[in-house]
């Protein structure tokens, strides 16, 4: 009898696994997490010990970057495959009393690009790209299902009023004062039933995790709050007594609340992976780990104590290193047989043309990037890119270049057209401690050029051309 279950198990989990030969595809996107965060690429304080693994089985880039240093856009230049001077949303534009500025119904989007290939298309996390009902909403952007917050101003509180499920608003009885349901388990369970719906078919599953983004909340009696709390001997700090549910909620323990959201997050990204083991998944399955921009300084967080950037200098919203250079873990048993550490200076738009590549589907014309097949199936020559472009519509305004070694960034652009441009040498000046603008007026030439070049206005983020 016990034979016989076996071999039903066992023939079940290969149909499971043959049933389609089109890959999987995972795309676990952290927010807020630096370059410095996970083990894999340098922690010490964090442990990250199912993100480590992936690592240890698949690709680490070390010179990969997001779209740009804020949520919204970033997203944007993710979806769309466009950097920021091309994709249509460019900022944090708020509108009340929910959501974001809709990316248009002319824009394309990899969910829509996937699901015209066959896939089934899912979203659990934060959106951030469109209020509910509007053009931009998940499932009008190529989702067939959606489950989470609608807007990233929402998402700063992990004990919220009510989620999204499609179109159809979930209350929940939380309150500043009764803190019953979090959202990122609320999320998490979702997104398993959403592999165990699908297994049969090709599926697309974008996890936009809202960890460990500002606030930092955590269950009540949270064993991992508890674990970093004695791991840190972190004594704590005066908090208001209450919290009117306005703002960041205070955070009396920010060290051991911020690594346990982290470490939350891993145990997250091993269900995941185990789920997929389960089903007889994981080897037909490419998993891409990453974040959507630096580390943030917001509800107590403390980036330095841990070195969440890595190194590099600057954090959220910077266009130097630490605000857009991102961990990028490409993990996929079926093709990636040697594991290995990647140098290829790559860029979010790229993920399009790569899954365009990888699902037998046409490649959108107006992307900016370039396949990854070549790097994670070790066939083929790797396309370069001459450069990479980010705009950043925020402070003033300021864009930056990376083109081969060199670094280029504007500050002001809004306010001053005529800005001066900052030079780092990369290969030599990891931290962009010095300016080497001066010394090289032909680069700092080609890098103005190129951000002329790349700029195209948009009506709802102006920005001054040079």
């Amino acid at each position: 009898m016990l034979k016989a279950a076996v071999l039903f198990l066992y023939c079940f989990l290969s149909l499971t696994a043959f049933a389609q030969t089109k890959p999987n595809i995972v795309f676990i996107l952290a927010d807020d997490m630096g370059y410095g965060d996970p083990g894999c690429y340098g922690q010490r304080l964090i442990e990250t010990p199912h993100i480590d693994q992936l690592a240890a089985g698949g690709i680490r880039f070390t010179q990969f970057y997001a779209g740009t240093s804020v949520c919204a856009p970033s997203r944007s230049s993710l979806l769309t495959g466009q950097h920021t001077g091309h994709t249509p949303v460019r900022g944090n534009y708020e509108i009340q009393p929910e959501g974001q500025l809709p990316l248009p119904d002319t824009a394309y989007t990899m969910a829509e690009m996937l699901k015209n290939a066959g896939y089934v298309t899912g979203n659990f996390g934060k959106w951030g790209l469109g209020y509910p009902g509007s053009e931009g909403a998940p499932n009008q952007q190529g989702f067939d299902r959606f489950f989470g917050y609608n807007c990233q101003r929402q998402s700063h509180n992990y004990f919220p009023g009510h989620l999204w499920n499609n179109n159809t608003r979930i209350d929940y009885a939380n309150t500043p004062a009764s803190q019953q349901y979090y959202a990122p388990d609320l999320i998490q369970k979702e997104a398993l039933a959403f592999i165990d719906e699908y297994k049969t078919k090709p599926f697309f599953l974008y996890l936009s995790y809202t960890l460990p983004h500002a606030a930092l909340q955590l269950p009540q009696n949270d064993s991992l709050l508890d674990y970093y709390k004695r791991k840190f001997n972190e004594q704590p700090q005066v908090i208001p007594a209450s919290w009117d549910g306005k703002g960041y909620q205070p955070q009396a323990y920010p060290h051991a609340a911020y690594a346990a959201m982290v470490t939350r997050l891993d145990h997250y990204v091993g269900q995941v992976v185990e789920k997929l083991k389960t089903l007889g998944l994981e080897k037909n399955t490419l998993i891409i780990f990453t974040s959507d921009n630096g580390p943030h300084r917001e509800g107590g967080n403390d980036p330095a104590f841990f070195n969440s950037s890595g190194g590099f200098r600057g954090i959220k919203r910077d266009l130097y290193e630490g605000g857009i250079r991102t961990p990028v873990i490409a993990y996929w048993p079926a093709v990636i047989t040697k594991p290995k550490v990647s140098g290829f200076t790559g860029a979010f738009w790229d993920f399009m043309p790569t899954f365009a590549a990888i699902a037998g589907a046409p490649v959108p014309p107006h992307t900016d990037g370039v396949s990854l097949l070549p790097t994670l199936s070790s066939k083929g020559k790797q396309k370069q890119h001459p450069f990479l472009y980010w705009e950043f519509h925020e402070d003033g305004g300021r864009q930056a270049v990376r083109m081969g070694e060199w670094k280029g960034v504007r500050l002001n652009v809004m306010k001053d057209p005529g800005s001066p441009l900052e030079l780092y040498n990369l290969d030599s000046d990891r931290g962009e401690t010095k300016n080497v603008a001066m010394e090289n007026p032909r680069i700092v030439q080609s890098i103005q050029q190129i951000m002329q070049n790349e700029h195209t206005e948009n009506i709802h983020f102006p920005f001054l051309k040079n």
